[in-house]
């Protein structure tokens, strides 16, 4: 997959692809086209074309986490001890090889980074807290907040 260098020419077509896609996935070429109003092979042509120009990044399965067990997310912000590139570089990597970090982003501001991660209960909190969180290279402070309710939640992008 090409990554895309700059923002990628989208038509309206284009565009009504990228919403259906985003609001199911598992849409069959032949759905895709009626909704979208094209012929299946110009529609197939378009999806390979979005594909390839990496506009359309992959295809995943959203999972509710609750039904698997996640029944907390904390948004957790992290400050390291100094802010040298061989330990940010060291973090970004231990960040990436954690399964239960979900997201992790490099911040502008009084902060470092912002991860978000799920846990089971409180004892599943505490355990990431101490044996994951703060062995972390470089941690010198975090702060979580821990999700009361979510109001609103997606991964779909306006386009």
């Amino acid at each position: 997959m090409r990554s895309i260098s700059s923002q990628a020419q989208l038509d309206a077509i284009d565009r009504a692809i990228l919403r259906e896609l985003q609001d199911d996935g598992r849409l069959t070429n032949v759905e895709l086209a009626q909704r979208v109003h094209l012929s299946p092979s110009a529609c197939l042509r378009r999806v390979k074309h979005l594909e390839d120009s990496g506009v359309i990044a992959r295809y995943v399965a959203l999972l509710n986490p609750k039904a698997v067990g996640q029944h907390g997310t904390s948004f957790t912000i992290i400050n390291l001890e100094s802010m040298n590139t061989p330990l940010l570089e060291a973090f970004e990597q231990a960040v990436r090889a954690e399964p239960q970090v979900l997201d992790c982003y490099y911040v502008a501001g009084s902060n470092d980074y912002l991860i978000r991660f799920a846990y089971r209960d409180a004892e599943d909190l505490e355990r990431f807290h101490t044996q994951v969180l703060m062995r972390l290279p470089g941690v010198a402070r975090s702060n979580s907040m821990l999700v009361l309710r979510t109001v609103k939640k997606t991964t779909a992008l306006a386009v």
